[in-house]
């Protein structure tokens, strides 16, 4: 046992080998709407959850955590180290209930079933002067075939001591999950009435429900019911006495288990610091664990990631940070915790096939099923997905799903892998893919009913072929020598994905191995490409328009009077609905995955599609200057039709404006790109010392309505705006290319010393950031994209 622990730091370079298995990725954190929640990628398995609440008085359990939720208030709740493969360790700071728990994960490997792991959940006072009384109740469900029994003798009273189970399903096969305190644990025992409570006292309290299939989610409300339930009476008994018992004496499992339970639930009740470890042992493992494993194995993980994290996300020395160490424990937490929000859903979606706004009507649609209309429940889908956030959106974004990728790749390739190839299983068989993922009644339960219907003629913008043009590049860094893909910012936008090198990732797999996992990824992406260009193409010689292309002009559907939602900035302004629009950001983002599906066809050689794609990307960027750009307001801009019916530009500079800058499919030496510059650069426009914001503060929408996309910063927008920087402006030589420089530099600081600082003022990252103050905004914590601040700080190495 000693020699795995010794063995542990060298995990990594095994790890990052795509020929490995993906056994050590079967278990994880992968409920991660919950504060700490772990189960296997089987559609039906074993699900476990955390509770607690403070039992200081007896309003505290109406206000028990289970879910991620802003409501609840804490402080903060963060990874400081996470690795998908081994585990991590967690802290939440609940200053309402006055606690620090820590939880640590640790990933066994072993046997034929995925292995084993051990979780430690530990607290502290995080005021040592006032009290800190807390009770723990740690769960496990079981859904689909198998079942689970309980070996620990039952006791009406409690139990002291180990608590034990065992279990058994066709996917898993035999475990056990032990239970076990700290010796050092101490109970409330003294109070008003304590004599009559003597026999449960400081004692661990058990119960097991049988609940409907399906249901396993809900566990949290069953449990409080359970506890609930059983402390009513005894509250009634002592309403009329001077005192009421202290909460911890009445607010307490029921110590009941009925047959075939499929839910048990394990509390604890402690005063003070507190610790207790589980265990969950694959009987085909065949070892033991116990708390020295989680003392040595985690111990091990830290060690390893630090070393690691030095390694693939250093701070560069050209980067003027004024605490390295703090900057560098804040990469590490919000990377940890983008791999920690990681999740696996299963579950049907639903679906509206003949759902269409007026101005969309006159669309062909794909529909192999005109005989269904309405909203409708689909098959039960699988997907391991990264979320962008756990308490506000805890499900899978295709929007934001490419843009995890990036980071997620950086770090594990072959984990972003696993999940890219998940998302392309979704595609169907016209080529769509749902731009959210909400599968099953848990992840329905955190929609809103209005946007859980998704429509098979929306789309996204088609962000997962970043994943895919990064790996793809990742390969060529490790066989060609080093590159921007090695160096932080390559994504094949002219180079603009941030991937920095992983020890022996690529370097270990050759060109047939790269071009075999691939191939199997071509054929579904070809069809979503065909489906874009069939789907959401727009009108050209309809209303007179001239281009070079008679083809290369696209529209979202789907589109709302006051929003967009397909096209990710929902509130931007733009013109009024309209059949005859154009879409600036559209046409720019097919001639991205145009070039994309160009450069994947060339690697696994696919010559002549290779040849057809760069035929559509030429004609798609001159059609962006023929159609999109406005000579009097210097910029590109959406077009739409006027009163008189004519076609007409509808301009409003912000993030729309910078499209075909920020993909860079505008050339280095465009007379265009100075406009553009000075727009970005200009500080009642949109420059800020905080980063590149969404709306021209000069324009009159500038933070009216929602201000969701008319003003704030977002990061992974600045990203992308830094990427088309480093990669294309500054690196090619055209007129603009030391304004560029200074631009790119400049930004680089804003945002990631923004984002920086206010996580250290508030605990959290955000969603978005004040465009006037730099004030985190709206969902926290917001690990997604956000998390590229980690990638934007490296990107310069190589030209300093």
């Amino acid at each position: 046992m000693q020699l795995l622990w010794l063995l542990l730091p060298l995990l990594p370079l095994a790890y990052s080998n795509p020929a490995n298995n993906t056994e050590d990725l079967l278990w994880g954190a992968y409920r991660p709407n919950l504060y700490f929640g772990l189960r296997p990628r089987l559609p039906q398995s074993l699900m476990t959850g955390l509770i607690w609440f403070g039992t200081q008085n007896f309003q505290s359990i109406g206000k028990a955590r289970h879910a991620c939720d802003q409501s609840d208030g804490l402080d903060s709740y963060t990874w400081t180290h996470f690795d998908a493969r081994q585990g991590g360790v967690q802290i939440i700071q609940d200053s309402q209930n006055n606690v620090k728990i820590t939880t640590e994960l640790l990933k066994v490997p072993g046997g034929s079933h995925g292995g084993s792991w051990a979780a430690r959940i530990k607290g502290e006072p995080i005021d040592p002067l006032h009290p800190s009384r807390i009770s723990t109740v740690f769960y496990f469900g079981l859904e689909g075939l198998g079942g689970m029994d309980m070996i620990t003798d039952e006791s009406e009273n409690g139990i002291d001591g180990p608590v034990e189970f065992s279990g058994s399903t066709p996917d898993l096969d035999d475990f056990t999950i032990r239970i076990v305190d700290a010796p050092d644990n101490v109970a409330v025992t003294d109070g008003p009435h304590s004599d009559d409570f003597e026999e449960r006292l400081g004692k661990t309290h058990i119960t097991g429900l049988r609940l409907p299939p399906g249901q396993i989610w809900t566990a949290k409300d069953h449990i409080i019911q359970n506890i609930v339930t059983h402390a009513s009476p005894l509250a009634e008994k002592y309403r009329s006495a001077g005192q009421a018992p202290d909460p911890s004496f009445l607010l307490q499992l029921s110590d009941d288990i009925l047959t075939a339970s499929n839910l048990f639930a394990v509390q604890k009740s402690f005063d003070g610091e507190f610790q207790f470890d589980v265990f969950f042992e694959s009987a085909s493992a065949h070892q033991e664990l116990d708390a020295s494993t989680i003392d040595q194995g985690i111990a091990a993980i830290v060690a390893s990631f630090d070393n690691r994290f030095e390694d693939t996300f250093p701070v560069p020395s050209s980067y003027a940070a004024d605490d390295v160490a703090s900057l560098t424990s804040f990469s590490k937490a919000i990377t940890s915790n983008l791999f920690g929000g990681i999740g696996y859903f299963y579950g049907t979606s639903i679906i509206d096939k003949g759902f269409a706004y007026e101005w969309d009507q006159d669309d062909e649609v794909d529909d192999d099923d005109e005989g269904e209309k309405g909203a409708r429940l689909t098959e039960p889908r699988a997907l391991l997905t990264a979320t962008p956030s756990r308490s506000f959106f805890p499900r899978g974004f295709y929007w934001d799903e490419g843009f995890h990728l990036l980071h997620i790749g950086a770090w594990d390739t072959e984990l972003s892998l696993e999940i890219l190839k998940d998302w392309i299983k979704l595609i169907d068989d016209n080529g769509w893919v749902a731009r959210e993922q909400i599968l099953g009644e848990e992840a329905r339960s955190r929609v809103p009913a209005q946007f859980q219907t998704q429509v098979p003629t929306f789309a996204n913008p088609p962000t997962l072929t970043m994943a895919v043009t990064a790996i793809i590049n990742q390969f060529n860094a490790a066989h060609d020598g080093p590159s921007a893909a090695d160096l932080g910012m390559d994504y094949g936008m002219g180079g603009q994905v941030p991937l920095a090198s992983i020890p022996d990732s690529g370097a270990t797999l050759d060109r047939a191995a790269a071009q075999s996992l691939l191939r199997e990824m071509y054929q579904p992406l070809k069809q979503h490409y065909e489906w874009f260009r069939r789907t959401q193409r727009g009108q050209i010689k309809q209303y007179g328009r001239k281009a070079r292309s008679r083809t290369e002009g696209y529209r979202w559907r789907g589109r709302s009077e006051a929003h967009v939602l397909t096209s990710g900035m929902d509130d931007y302004p733009r013109g009024l609905p309209h059949a005859g629009e154009l879409h600036l950001d559209l046409i720019s983002w097919m001639g991205f995955f145009s070039r994309t599906m160009k450069d994947f066809a060339k690697f696994i050689g696919e010559e002549e599609d290779a040849e057809s794609f760069g035929e559509i990307e030429r004609a798609i960027i001159n059609n962006i200057d023929d159609l999109h750009w406005d000579e009097e307001n210097e910029m590109y801009c959406d077009v739409g039709i006027d009163s008189d019916d004519d076609s007409t530009h509808i301009c409003h500079a912000g993030y729309l404006s910078l499209f075909p800058f920020m993909l860079s499919l505008l050339p280095s030496d465009s007379p265009h790109l100075g406009p553009i510059l000075d727009m970005l650069r200009d500080p009642e426009q949109l420059w800020s010392e905080f980063g590149i914001r969404s709306l021209s503060k000069s324009h009159p929408e500038f933070g009216q309505g929602e201000n969701y996309w008319r003003g704030p910063i977002w990061v992974q927008m600045n990203y992308m705006v830094l990427g088309a920087l480093h990669n294309t402006y500054v690196r090619e030589e055209g007129p603009f290319q030391e304004r560029a420089r200074e631009i790119y530099e400049e930004l680089r600081k804003n945002v990631v010393d923004n984002v920086f600082e206010e996580y250290q003022r508030t605990g959290y990252v955000w969603e978005q950031y004040d465009a006037l103050t730099g004030e985190g905004r709206r969902s926290h914590p917001f690990t997604g994209w956000t998390s590229l601040v980690t990638l934007s700080k490296l990107s310069l190495l190589h030209l300093l």
